[in-house]
């Protein structure tokens, strides 16, 4: 049989026994920080910082050009998923994702 095959029956093993009060269940704890919100100023500072125009921001967050300058002026703002990708960028750890390749 495929490894697969037996991981999964294992999995599925483990959580039998767990059920029936035989054993300990594997956990694992995530603590996630919370969002950090950007200010217009210092989302256009992030984007100059990465050497990005409007046109490449936005492709990168994957929203319209036109957010990006509502963003900067601060007619609108970004939203939580908007905001991790930021944080990012902000770190400089952009290379890191998978969408995003160096040449």
């Amino acid at each position: 049989m495929s490894s697969l095959f037996d991981d999964l029956r294992d999995g599925v093993q483990e959580a039998i026994d767990f059920e029936r009060g035989n054993g300990k269940a594997k956990t694992t704890i995530f603590l996630i920080a919370p969002v950090t919100k950007y200010s217009n100023e210092e989302i256009k500072s992030i984007r100059n910082k990465a050497g990005m125009t409007q046109a490449v921001f936005a492709n990168y967050m994957g929203v319209s050009k036109k957010t990006v300058e509502a963003w900067e002026l601060g007619r609108t703002h970004p939203t939580g998923p908007a905001y991790r990708l930021l944080a990012i960028l902000d770190q400089g750890k952009e290379d890191e994702l998978s969408f995003v390749s160096v040449q």
